[in-house]
């Protein structure tokens, strides 16, 4: 492995075709890869249309009633293993596609996003290697009695549409439990990051998967491949990490077939931080928690509730974690954040700064745009960003920002706090701090969200459920929450 902070060699001109059926294909149209860091082209991805998203589907579609789907447990799972091995292998050319196309720092992506791209694979091949089955003695009318046993059969072909903020990670996330359960994929990335789904598709091929069973396609959302893939009549069910609009066009487009869907959506996350909390801890956790990859991460906290007798303190804190925060390239061993994603994103932010002006916020720290004096202004930094003094209902308490931001606000009680918290439309995480392990319990059953961390932040077992309540999902995944959404079960009942 590369040594922290020394930079890969460059590659040339990225060219990312899509992966149909065991092959590389191109395309007439394409669309450009940016480097979010400069704001430069770097390369450009093949835009699937019609034709190729149909190829892709109906090789699904082969492999889901082929060598895929029919191929035993043990040797599916010793394949997905070999695929976990396979991203290993290749780690540091998984660790060049994903910076390449985020901008994000280099040892943030080499400690979780590459690692927990692999760890996906395993964490499903086992899971489903070791799944067992439940068993009903069932009394009969004659005496004679029956069994009841259920058996999972996959659904078919799914589709995973990605975001672009945790390229591999949310990617390997659905499609490792999918493919696990013996689906075929067809995989959408963001048109924004299209390069680790590519890549992992060279390494499928060489795992051994059979033709088929592993698709990507690029392109846009609407009026593009997304849109052609999750309404395409050969698509058995749809999982989806993105914003709530989307999600909701999405559901819409599949109502009719009624296909199952599983949508990770958006989030606007409170933090309560009680006058007991030890700030020693909670303050630089939750400066990650709002600035980790500048801010554009579903879990991150950007409303933050903060007993009355200590929130000076709190804020000071804050404003510390914000401004010691050094953005640059990712290469460079003194960042420690990023460029947002893009130039629109990043319009949309710094629109949310001036308008949190104009609702009366004091900005405490940052509020506006880094300046360096080379290529990297070019790129799409912003400063990490804390406010005060906006009221509960202002507009950029209510609305998702997704960028290194956070509001702070008092409160006087426990009740005054949750409610505060609850009221939103949003519902995926929170977190609370708090030393009184009774409170901290109590708060977070409490919490119309759905994960809560106490005393933490980010801690994530991925055996347990995962997903968001209101506007902030539908579904679970994780562990046997994931087998559940991928497989459907079949009752069988033996008369004895």
């Amino acid at each position: 492995m590369a040594r922290t902070g020394e930079k890969l060699a460059e590659p040339a001109a990225l060219d990312r075709r899509c992966f149909v059926d065991g092959k590389f294909v191109e395309s007439d149209e394409r669309l450009d890869i940016v480097d979010p860091a400069t704001g430069r082209k770097i390369g450009a991805a093949h835009i699937a249309d019609r034709a190729i998203v149909d190829k892709a589907v109906s090789a699904a579609r082969n492999a889901a009633h082929g060598d895929w789907g029919t191929l035993g447990t043990r040797e599916r799972t010793r394949l997905l293993r070999r695929v976990a091995d396979g991203i290993e292998e290749r780690f540091e050319e998984f660790l060049h596609a994903e910076i390449s196309d985020t901008g994000k720092p280099e040892e943030t992506a080499r400690q979780i996003d590459i690692p927990r791209g692999a760890a996906n694979f395993r964490v499903f091949a086992d899971l489903i290697a070791n799944q067992g089955a439940e068993i009903f003695q069932t009394d009969t009318p004659d005496g004679a009695g029956a069994l009841n046993y259920a058996i999972r059969r996959p659904l078919g072909v799914v589709a995973i549409v990605c975001p672009w903020n945790l390229p591999l990670l949310l990617m390997t996330w659905k499609v490792a439990p999918a493919m696990a359960c013996g689906n075929a994929v067809v995989v959408k990335p963001s048109e924004e990051t299209p390069s680790t789904a590519t890549l992992l598709a060279e390494v499928m091929h060489d795992a051994g998967i059979p033709d088929g069973a592993f698709n990507v396609v690029h392109g846009y959302g609407a009026g593009s491949a997304g849109e052609l893939l999750v309404g395409h009549p050969g698509v058995d069910a749809v999982t989806f990490t993105g914003e709530t609009r989307t999600g909701a066009a999405i559901q819409r487009s599949v109502a009719d077939s009624v296909k199952p869907v599983s949508f990770e959506l958006g989030g606007k996350n409170p933090a309560v931080v009680f006058a007991d909390a030890d700030l020693g801890k909670a303050v630089p956790a939750l400066g990650r928690a709002a600035f980790a990859n500048c801010g554009q991460v579903c879990l991150a906290p950007e409303r933050m509730y903060v007993e009355r007798p200590v929130y000076g303190a709190f804020v000071a804190g804050m404003k510390a974690e914000a401004e010691k925060l050094v953005p640059g390239s990712p290469y460079d061993g003194k960042t420690t954040i990023g460029p947002l994603i893009s130039a629109a994103h990043k319009k949309k932010v710094l629109d949310y700064f001036d308008l949190a002006v104009e609702e009366g916020a004091t900005v405490v720290a940052g509020g506006g745009v880094p300046e360096f004096g080379d290529d990297r202004d070019g790129g799409y930094f912003v400063q990490p960003t804390v406010w005060t003094g906006l009221e509960h209902t202002a507009r950029v308490n209510r609305e998702e920002i997704f960028g290194p931001v956070c509001s702070i606000l008092p409160f006087d009680t426990e009740e005054e706090a949750v409610a505060l918290a609850n009221d939103s439309p949003y519902g995926l995480a929170a977190t609370v701090w708090t030393e009184n392990l009774s409170r901290g319990h109590r708060a977070a059953a409490a919490l119309e969200v759905g994960i809560t961390w106490v005393n933490c932040w980010f801690l994530r077992d991925l055996r347990t459920p995962f997903g968001g309540m209101k506007l902030s999902g539908l579904g679970r995944e994780g562990g046997v929450h994931s087998l559940g959404f991928y497989s459907e079960l079949s009752n069988i009942c033996i008369k004895l």
